[in-house]
This record gives structure tokens, sequence and C-alpha cells, in this order.
């Protein structure tokens, strides 16, 4: 075993009191966050000392601890024990308040509470915080769960986000008020038809489509774009073929996982995924996704639009939409993996199947009230809260006000519903 490792490994199992437990699987990952900077992390599956063997291959049995270690700053990024049970040599938090809960977390991840996350569930054994910037809310949203049994041991343990440093935050007062934003409030009322599961029948709503406006009033965010969690190069190109391609698209099998060495992972080598899309790549691709679809979808010339290109898992992702025909709230997509070498498709996600489910719902009733009435009926429900959103274009923390509002008027009958009751 490799010095390095097997130092991170012991180091493991000091901290966490696994004396009563033995490694028995290791491996190594990488990944690349929203900055584009790639994370090596070490994985690791400790058994307790008293399982002998593996009775099911695909579960790991009561008492194993999973634990992720990041290479380069040597923090935690989960500890999970599954089912619940823990049998380490240590009552880490016996007898510990949340003060103290809060004092743990500040010293393992070197963050600082109220400025970097807060607490936003508090039960017996479980705490749950949320990543902030000077107690904002913060897009991409990040978290750290704790949880402990009853004796004091710790069974789960995360940290998900960025948590970003002071230079990656353009820091200001908000300053937004909600007479500022109403036209472009106004311009994102608009009308969907939502399915009702209870109903099985789309209603037509108007509602708030959610977006971000930069607190200079400058600029807006697109929601979509924050939930990408992952710079992509947008092409909104409607493609078009005058012939269809005969020849049957052979779908390739990938594979998701990758072998990363101890020589990338300790020289912390940049991941494929963090190279940008040249000129000529993102011309290969959009020819590449034409012929594909000419083969697969050849009747369906200038009904897709191909929005954006993006690095991910080894691949460069195609992002199809199907041309809106309605105001269904789900619309048709594919998702098209290329070969980043080849630059050629190898396989394909459809949502085909999954608009299926809505194939029997009866059609929406006649809409009876118009943009303007419905927005006046729902006007004093709109927010505008103020968060601190990831620029990728600016690599930056902006901070902006959300727009957005938890209900909705039916277009039918002028009903104001809560949209968690549809």
């Amino acid at each position: 075993m490799d010095t390095r490792i097997k130092e991170l490994i012991d180091f493991t199992k000091t901290k966490f009191g696994l004396g009563n437990y033995y490694l028995h699987t290791y491996e190594l990952c990488r990944d690349v966050n929203i900055f584009n900077e790639t994370i090596y992390t070490l994985s690791m599956e400790w058994f307790p000392n008293h399982i002998t063997e593996q009775e099911d291959e695909d579960l790991n049995p009561d008492g194993t601890a999973a634990i992720d270690i990041t290479i380069n700053t040597r923090q935690f990024k989960s500890v999970i024990f599954v089912g619940d049970k823990s049998y380490t040599n240590k009552n880490t938090f016996k007898n510990y308040n949340k003060n103290d809960i809060i004092h743990w977390i500040e010293n393992e991840t070197g963050l600082k509470y109220g400025n970097q996350f807060q607490l936003v569930k508090e039960e017996v054994g479980e705490y749950c915080f949320r990543e902030c910037i000077d107690g904002v809310a913060v897009s991409p949203s990040g978290s750290i769960e704790i949880e402990f049994d009853a004796e004091g041991k710790l069974t789960h343990f995360s940290v998900i986000g960025q948590f970003p440093s002071k230079d990656k935050v353009a820091r200001s007062h908000f300053s937004l008020q909600l007479e500022d934003v109403e036209k472009l409030a106004k311009d994102q009322f608009k009308l969907f038809e939502f399915p009702s599961d209870e109903r099985k029948q789309f209603i037509p709503l108007y509602g708030i489509e959610e977006i971000y406006v930069t607190n200079d009033k400058t600029s807006t965010i697109p929601y979509e774009t924050i939930v990408a969690e992952r710079a992509r190069l947008e092409i909104g190109k409607i493609l078009h073929w005058n012939t269809p391609i005969q020849k049957p698209f052979e779908r390739k099998e990938i594979s998701l996982d990758e072998e990363v060495t101890l020589e990338q992972a300790f020289s912390s080598e940049p991941h494929p995924d963090s190279l940008p899309i040249s000129k000529m790549e993102q011309e290969q691709c959009v020819d590449a996704v034409e012929k594909f679809l000419r083969q697969v979808f050849p009747k369906d010339c200038g009904k897709w639009i191909l929005k954006t290109l993006r690095r991910d898992k080894g691949f460069i992702l195609a992002t199809l939409k199907r041309i809106k025909s309605d105001m269904r709230v789900f619309q048709r997509k594919l998702l098209v993996f290329l070969d980043r070498t080849t630059l050629q498709p190898i396989n394909y996600m459809d949502n085909r199947e999954f608009l299926e489910i809505f194939q029997d719902y009866e059609e929406p009733e006649e809409i009876s009230l118009n943009k303007d009435d419905a927005y006046e009926k729902i006007k004093s429900l709109i927010e505008l809260k103020p968060v601190y959103v990831y620029d990728f274009n600016q690599d930056k923390y902006r901070l902006c006000g959300e727009i957005d509002c938890q209900y909705g008027v039916n277009a039918s009958n002028g009903e104001v519903i809560s949209l968690k009751d549809i």
C-alpha cells in the first residue's frame, strides 16, 4: 500500500475510533466542482471486526462505516454508519449541546457559524445546517448534516456544497424592493399546465417562473443555470436537415466509473471535465447531434433545439429540448452522450417514458381568467428574498433578489392555490 494512502487510512481510523473495525475496501475518486476545480477523494469502507463475510454483495452490513476524505485538504466529506449502528470506541457527542455541535463542525470544516453555515433543523440526535454568506442564503446551496445515537456515537456526518472563500464573493448590501422588480415579476408570471395526481388532470395555472435579479438591477440569472451546478456552453440552435439517415443508431454501453491513479490524485491533475469546449469541438458536436437526430428521430426536422453542451463524467453532454407545442410544465428532453475524444454520440437518455405517465390525464378546463387579472390576485404573495448566487460568467457569488411565489392562480376558476397542494 502506498505510504500516502496508508497515512490517510491511519488518520481516519484514529479520528473516528475505528479500533473495532478493519478496512474492507478503498478507492480513489475525483470530480469537478462548480468552480471548475478538480477534487480528489479517498473513499473507504470499514467493516466491524465481527463481520467476516458479506452476505449480499450489493448491500453493506449494518455498522459498516463508509467514509470519504478529500485528499488535498484532509477534510471529511461524509461519514456514514450503515443502519445507524456504530461499533466505534468513541462517544464523540455524549452530553453535547447545540453549541458544542456547532463548535465541533467549525473545527472539522474550518467554517464559521453564522457567516458560512446556519442551523435550519434541530431534533434529538440530529442537526441540519444550510450554507450561507453572512447569514444570507446561497444558490446553489450546500448543507451540513450530523446525526448521533443515544450513546453519543456519530452515525452520520456530511458536508455538501462549495462554501466559498472570501475572494469568490462580491459582497454588497441588499437594496432591492419589490417595486424595483415588478415589471420583471410580471414578465415571469406565466401560464402553465400542471399535472394533478389527485385529479388525474392538467390544471391551467398562472405562476411565477423563478429567476434571480442582481442587486444592482443590471442583469438576471435564470434559475435553470444554477440548477445545473456546472458551467455549460449555451447553444440555442434549432436543428434542421433535408434528408434522414436510414442506418440505425447503435447505442453503446457507457460507464460513469473511472480509474484514478495515485499520481493523478497526489499531483492534483485537472480532470478532463475541467477543460473548456473549443470552438472547433462545439461545431463538431452540433454536427454530430444533428446526425444523431437524423438517425433516431428522422421525422423531427425543426422540432428540437440544442440548448447546451457541457463536460461531465468524462463525456460531452448535449441537452436538447423539444420545441414547445403546449404549456405543460414537463417538456420532452434528450440528453445525448458524446465521446469526448471522437465527439460522436454513443448513447442517449429520453424522458418520453416519464411523460407517458400523464398521457391519460384529462385536458385542462377552459381558461376564464386573463393574465392581468390573475396577477392582481397573487401580487401581494410574490416574494423577493436576498440570495448570493454563483455567476459562472464572473466566477463570483453575486447578491441577488430571488423572485418567487409559493402560490398560483387557477386560470379556469380564479382560485389562488398553494403549489404544494398540486
